[in-house]
């Protein structure tokens, strides 16, 4: 396979395209970081493209920051089946994240910060009663 040969079924102008969505860019920001004698117009012909100059791809990648590769290679539809397999095998195995048990019980674990609450309000009450307690003594 030599340089302009793409595997079956990617299109290499369309994949600027969605990369250049992914990141949020429209075709005037692409064509700005591309140089001067780029416009949006000519940006929408790229991605009209099926196959890219490498030289062109190498410039396009650069200036979405995205690997070369990435552009020749991405297809949507292999994506697709990829993370919807993850997603069907995740639900499958996922088993007692989906039911997952509490180990203790929250209104317990409630009470006891409660009653910890409790005793620090007897402390402070103690300590200002002993403060009180003081400065009558030196009136």
């Amino acid at each position: 396979m030599n340089t302009t040969d793409t595997p079956k079924n990617i299109h290499q102008g369309r994949n600027v395209k969605r990369f250049r969505e992914m990141l949020g860019l429209k075709q005037e920001a692409l064509a700005i970081a591309l140089g001067e004698e780029w416009s949006q117009k000519r940006v929408s012909l790229l991605e009209a493209k099926e196959v890219i100059e490498p030289e062109l791809l190498t410039k396009v990648a650069n200036a979405l920051k995205v690997p070369e590769e990435a552009i020749k290679n991405f297809d949507e539809e292999k994506a697709i089946n990829n993370i919807q397999n993850n997603y069907d095998n995740a639900v499958i195995h996922a088993g007692p994240a989906i039911n997952f048990q509490c180990t203790f019980n929250p209104i317990d674990k409630w009470l006891e910060v409660i009653e910890e609450n409790k005793k620090l309000y007897e402390r402070l009450l103690q300590s200002e009663r002993e403060k009180v307690e003081i400065l009558k003594n030196k009136g």
